[in-house]
Order: C-alpha cells, then structure tokens, then sequence
C-alpha cells in the first residue's frame, strides 16, 4: 500500500462519519500523489503526511443565548485550527445549520493549500456554529455573536488566529463579534478580517472573492489563448461571491444569464442586470425569483438546473457538492470549455475527474476562490501598519495575487508532467510550500 493510501485509510478510520472531511482528503491526497511518490521517503521518516492530514487543534463548545421571547437557545460552537506552519491560523466563521465537525475540517483543510497559494504569511483553520442567523432579529444576532465570542476569544490573536466571514457572517455579525472581543480583551487589534470600514475594514473586501475568481479565470483564458469578452457564463448562486463576479465578469466584457438560489434559478437571455439584483439581495435580502418581477422577460426556474443552460464558461459559487457528474457532463455536451469554482468544493470529485479527463480549462476553489482571504490578508497588513490603503491600491494587489496564484499551479502542473491539470498544480504548489515549513520546524 502506497504512502497516500495509508494515510487515507487512517482518516477514514479514525474520523468515522465525516464525509465531507473525507472526500477533501482523497481529493487532494490523489493529487499530491506524484509529488508525495517522488519523495516518499523524506516525507515517511518526517511523519508528514499523518501531521498534515489531522488538525492541530479543535476547540468545541456551547453558545447559550436569548431570543427575543426570552427563551433560552444553546448551540454548538466550533474553531478548527488546523495548520500554522507558514503563519496564524487564517480562515471564515460559518453560521448555518448545516454547521458540524466534518465539514469545518474539509474547509480547513482545503484552507491550509488556499491561504498557501496567496503567497501570504497565513495558516490555515475555520469555524463556526449550527445557529441560523436567518429570520433572527439584530438583537438575536448580537445575542449569539456575543455569546459565541465569549469564549473564542481566548482561542484567537491576531498572531495566532485571525478569523473572517464566511456563509451567515457579513458585516453586521463581524461587528458584534469585533466588539465583544474588543471588550473582553482591552485590545483595538486586528483580530477579524471583513470589518466595517470605520474601524480597521479594507477596501475591495466585498468584492474581493468574485473579483478574485474573474481575475483568476481571465489569466488561465489568456494563457490558453482564449479571451473572456463575448463569452457567455454561466453563475450559480447569488450571494456575495456571485454578484460581484457577475459585476467583474460583465466589466471585462462577459455576457451573464444565469443566478440561482437554493429555491431555484433564473435564465435571462438579455444578461443578468446586476442592479436589480444588487436591489434583491443586499438591500431587501430577498429571492432570486422576484427578479422576474423587474425584468418579466427572464424565466425563473424552480428547484435545481441551472447547470443545463448552454454556455461557455460555468462559475459555480453557491455551495459545496452542488455540481454533480451528470451536471458536468450536461456542461461539456453544451459546449462549456471552462469552469472556475467561487465556492468551496462545489464540484463533486466524479465532476472535477471528467473536467481533469476532458481537458477543459478548470481552476479548483481553493486557487480559484482564494481572493477572499487574499484580500482578509491584505486587511490584516492595514491594521498592523494603521494604514488604510485606496481601493484601487487594494485591487490591484488582490490582482497581482490572483495572476501569482495561476503562475504557481500551472508551473507546478508543468514541472510534475501534467500541464494544464491545474488541480493537481494547485495542490501540489500548496503543498510544497507548507511542507516544507512543517519540516524545517521539527516534530512539533
């Protein structure tokens, strides 16, 4: 039995019921495999596979809180703080129910290879809670966040572990978390990333995600000697990531005609007017489906097929294992040449092998999406220097990296003989750099 297949055996068998975690460990593992083969011997006598693939820490806890009933509400809170080889830990908050161990190690892990990619001095970790911010009042929110940050705050630093936004934490809930630690600790640090820009927030940090991928997937265009302008895409989901690489995309010349939500999609032939939009979901926080209301001649489409639209590039940026093998091969039968994750493993591994297979240009989330905590890093510099750089200083840096991160994949595609591959690239490029650091810092 191989290297590889060892440590994946151990996984499964000492992280019973985590299916999420599991799947992003074959993922990667499979694709590391050409670098671990080359140097299974040096990587054995270091242990660094068995150290690589299992969290540094979890920390698991309650959050008691109450609602606006006075009733008393408990939930489950959780900080996987899962590599510091190459910095503090750096990775999102996730408020939903969907919300357990499993999939916070998948995100953490994944983030570990991400945050590594930047080229930023971050480690990698996640968090999070099972509590729904959905429907809940202001006071609800403050509520939990409060209580949620009454006991991580002893967990986190900003050079230790710097926490962000993920799915369920915008800015308001950033605000209630920074202030509660800001209480509890004495310190104006720079502890959470995707603050309000009145108190040490950056530029570009809304936008920076879905701006991130359009960057990303324009330079792999240009080196494989296609353009973006008069393509049509296609985008699935419609939250942050979504509406500003629709706003990217439609700047560099793309035609969008697609969002979803998880109640259905919408299709406008026309191109997706981003205003109206913009007007659903940040300002009214509504759904997809009344976009047909102020545009009656798009079609909304209820439950899941968004992925049967004909078009020439896909960006799915809603949710993890959203696009299946029967979806991907839909996209290929239309005539989809290129596919660029926005969201955290939002190809099933089945979908992602039949991309690798067909050669069609396909950029993994965790270089793809990577702008997000690229720019989360770009904030924390701000604070640390009390600077606040313009908007167009933060994107152009946020450009730079995400062109620095395509170099890296393709060029370590390249040098392990599969040019193009760019998942195996990404991870390996990931990999490299981390496992070096792990190395040279002894058995810690």
């Amino acid at each position: 039995m191989s290297y590889v297949d060892e440590i994946y055996a151990k996984v499964v068998e000492q992280n019973p019921g985590e299916p999420e975690f599991h799947q992003a460990v074959k993922e990667v593992l499979d694709s590391l495999k050409l670098v671990i083969d080359a140097n299974e011997e040096k990587y054995r006598k270091a242990g660094v596979l068995e150290r690589f693939v299992e969290p540094e820490r979890i920390i698991s806890f309650r959050v008691p809180w109450v609602d606006d009933k006075g009733n008393i509400q408990v939930n489950k809170g959780y900080r996987v703080q899962f590599n510091s080889a190459i910095g503090p830990y750096k990775g999102g908050l996730r408020l939903h129910p969907s919300v357990n161990q499993s999939i916070l190690k998948f995100l953490g892990f994944e983030q570990v290879l991400k945050n590594s990619l930047t080229g930023l001095p971050m480690g990698g970790g996640k968090g999070g809670s099972n509590f729904d911010p959905k429907g809940k009042s202001d006071r609800e929110v403050m509520a939990f966040c409060q209580s949620f940050m009454t006991e991580l705050y002893r967990h986190i630093g900003k050079d230790t572990d710097v926490p962000a936004g993920d799915i369920g934490v915008g800015a308001r809930e950033v605000g209630f978390l920074f202030g509660q630690y800001k209480r509890l600790t004495g310190l104006y640090e720079g502890v959470l990333t995707g603050k309000g820009l009145t108190f040490g927030g950056s530029l570009v940090r809304t936008q920076a995600t879905g701006y991130g991928l359009i960057y990303i997937l324009d330079e792999m265009l240009k080196k494989n000697g296609k353009e973006l302008a008069g393509k049509t895409v296609v985008v699935s989901g419609s939250g942050n990531v979504a509406i500003y690489a629709v706003e990217k995309a439609q700047q560099l010349g793309a035609k969008v005609v697609a969002l979803s939500d998880s109640n259905g999609y919408i299709y406008d032939k026309d191109g997706i007017k981003l205003d109206v939009v913009k007007e659903i979901k940040e300002v009214r926080r509504g759904r997809i489906k009344e976009y047909v209301d102020a545009v009656p001649t798009a079609v909304y489409t209820e439950g899941k097929g968004i992925w049967t639209i004909p078009c020439d590039i896909a960006l799915p940026c809603a949710t993890q294992n959203e696009l299946n093998l029967e979806d991907a091969k839909t996209l290929l039968a239309n005539g989809c040449f290129a596919v660029a994750e926005g969201a955290n493993m939002p190809s099933t591994r089945e979908a992602t092998d039949l991309f690798v297979e067909k050669k069609i240009l396909f950029m993994p989330g965790k270089a793809a999406n990577a702008g997000g905590v690229a720019t989360s890093g770009l904030e924390q510099s701000q604070n640390s220097l009390r600077l606040s750089w313009s908007f167009e200083e933060v994107d152009e840096k946020l450009h730079d990296i995400m062109v620095g991160i395509f170099a890296k994949a393709a060029d370590a595609a390249e040098r392990y003989g599969v040019p193009g591959n760019y998942v195996a690239g990404a991870n390996i490029a990931g990999f490299e750099k981390v496992v070096d650091a792990m190395i040279a810092q002894g058995v810690v």
